[in-house]
């Protein structure tokens, strides 16, 4: 994400192992009829608490506390306007006999919180785009998404298919579009984007999977950014973004044309632009106060316009718009953004601060995240809305409210038709019990318990390059399983970070997780897949680049203690990447060698 700048520093300090910008609570000053201490005034510090006195009787000596304005919002690590014009060069090169002139090296450094995270998605979107087209053919729910998608750009509304549209469209033949309207039980912007990728390249395979494609490459660059923005480091960016560049799970959905892609697109936005609205709040909070934490102005202070907590109201309404678990995202993230706003009160040295935080900034974040998502939700719907009302021309139930009695006649007809519509779409999600090969519990999703299978062939020698007596040729949705497998040791970090040590990045991490993952298990009882699960695999990926950091230590720490933490998280992600090469030809549909794909059956569930 952009926004280099929101801290002006002439260094690039290194926050990775810092326990976030959590610092002891500024109270308000005690009532003069209450006997006690006098409370510090302005700029003054604060005295230290009983328990940390205690410590120090034992040796314990707690680090300098940096100002005011880089606890609110830390240095970033690089960027225009913070990186020197000059930089030294890098002893490390200059060691491998490797001279950069020095304004590239300076330009390098300057522009490297871009250029690397630039260079991971060019990687992961070759990985997408190469071969888009194969398997050459309908895969899993794509017989409802492209279809789907085609319908909306070509008459507004999804439309019944005769019976072998399949077969026809595969096979290049004319499009069998009729005007016949489809219930259905999906919000329209996902298939609005899909169909987008069929406007440009035609209804074929190539063309229904391009926008997914795109959207799933610039999801890897929007995670490197955040991950830079999150953890204060442009290495564990880009580390961040070669996580997600090689999760199975990711690279298969951004190559298939379902929703669940674009669910996690929208949801990473919208962490996105709330992480640089916090940056950007903070920062007009420290060039208010000055730098001196004040407990008056602290609670008087008005956060004004906030643009970026806007754009994520757009962009949550938007993954409703897709599919309804957008919900718990909202709710997800209205509570973060309030709780944040909370804590950066209270840093600038308010008393109560949840209480002035309620008072001040509740209303306006309702605002900016719900009420902001209704309206693009309900606006996502205009093609259904434009569509003719007379029965059997316009979209499935359009008609519904025409000349219907009511209580509520204040109400148009085409939101009373529409809220009927969304009961009888509630009710169908809410008793979808029907039993499925490959359904799963949400309960075995982080260990990977049930995958899916998008596509399967069996082709014998000769057929469609087997070179073997017999051979597999398979799309399987699973993530690439050292990730995942990491991510739940990951996770428990991120538990105790945020539990112990009260680190707001851990517990940013945990609340996209939750939000995307959690409201599972309300509905166990509901036929649900493993690839849900994409919508929460960028918090995972986060929670892996936490413990990578933890990894490789704090800056500050001793020689041996940084190369040995290097050397693990390095090997760390060098068996994730092997990890995904060994199960690349599962997430392609190559064609290998049957004894080949059992080995990569490392679990009979699997199967």
């Amino acid at each position: 994400m952009n926004g280099d700048t929101a801290a002006q520093t002439p260094t690039g300090t290194d926050h990775t192992a810092q326990g976030g910008v959590g610092v002891p609570v500024l109270t308000d000053q005690p009532s003069p009829a209450v006997p006690g201490p006098r409370a510090p005034g302005p700029g003054e510090p604060r005295p230290r608490p009983d328990w940390l006195r205690s410590l120090a009787r034992f040796g314990y000596t707690p680090p300098p506390q940096p100002p005011l304005a880089e606890r609110l919002v830390p240095p970033m690590p690089d960027g225009p306007g913070v990186t020197p014009h000059r930089v030294a060069p890098s002893p490390l090169l200059l060691r491998l006999g490797i001279a950069l002139p020095a304004p590239l090296w300076s330009w390098l450094c300057r522009w490297a919180g871009w250029l690397g995270p630039l260079a991971v998605a060019l990687f992961a979107g070759v990985l997408r785009f190469g071969n888009l087209g194969e398997p050459h053919a309908i895969i899993f729910d794509e017989t409802y998404y492209a279809k789907d998608a085609y319908a909306l750009w070509h008459g507004g509304y999804e439309i019944n298919w005769p019976d072998g549209a399949n077969e026809k469209i595969i096979a290049g033949d004319p499009v069998p579009y009729r005007p016949d309207p489809s219930y259905v039980v999906h919000p329209p912007v996902g298939k609005w984007i899909i169909g987008a990728g069929e406007v440009l390249f035609g209804m074929n395979p190539f063309g229904w999977r391009f926008a997914v494609a795109l959207l799933g490459t610039l999801s890897v660059l929007m995670v490197a950014r955040i991950a830079r923005r999150l953890f204060r480091s442009t290495l564990l960016g880009c580390v961040a973004g070669l996580l997600l560049a090689v999760d199975g799970l990711h690279f298969v959905l951004s190559r298939s044309a379902l929703l669940d892609l674009v669910v996690m697109f929208w949801i990473l936005a919208a962490f996105g632009f709330l992480l640089l609205d916090r940056d950007r709040t903070r920062a007009r909070i420290a060039a208010r106060l000055g730098g001196v934490a004040d407990a008056a102005a602290a609670r008087r202070l008005n956060l004004g316009w906030r643009p970026y907590r806007i754009a994520a109201g757009v962009c949550v309404g938007l993954t409703c718009a897709t599919k309804w678990s957008g919900l718990y995202v909202a709710a997800a993230f209205g509570v973060l953004t309030v709780l944040w706003d909370a804590g950066s009160r209270r840093l600038a040295g308010a008393g109560r601060p949840y209480l002035w935080t309620l008072v001040r900034d509740v209303v306006p974040a309702f605002v900016s995240v719900v009420v902001v998502s209704v309206v693009v939700y309900v606006t996502s719907w205009w093609g259904w809305f434009a569509s003719s009302t007379v029965p059997g021309r316009g979209g499935y139930g359009r008609d519904w409210a025409v000349g219907r009695s009511t209580d509520y006649p204040w109400i148009p007809e085409g939101l009373r038709a529409l809220w009927h519509y969304h009961s009888t779409v509630y009710d169908f999600h809410t008793h979808l019990h029907d039993p499925h090969t490959y359904q799963s519990n949400p309960w075995s999703w982080l260990v990977l318990g049930r995958p899916v299978s998008f596509f399967y062939e069996s082709p014998k020698q000769g057929q469609a390059g087997c070179t073997a007596s017999e051979c597999a040729r398979e799309v399987l949705g699973i993530g690439t399983p050292l990730l995942w497998w990491a991510g739940v040791v990951a996770l428990a970090y991120c538990l105790w970070r945020w539990a112990a040590r009260r680190d707001w990045r851990a517990g940013a991490v945990l609340c996209g997780l939750a939000a995307g993952y959690l409201p599972w298990f309300a509905y166990q009882e509901r036929t649900i897949f493993l690839f849900y699960a994409v919508a929460f695999v960028p918090f995972i990926v986060l929670a892996v680049t936490m413990l990578v950091g933890a990894l490789i230590g704090p800056a500050g720490a001793s020689r041996d203690r940084r190369i040995i933490g290097s050397t693990a998280a390095g090997l760390l992600v060098l068996l994730i990447v092997w990890n995904f090469l060994f199960f690349h030809p599962l997430y392609t549909g190559e064609t290998i060698p049957m004894d080949d794909w059992r080995r990569r059956m490392w679990f009979n569930s699997w199967i």
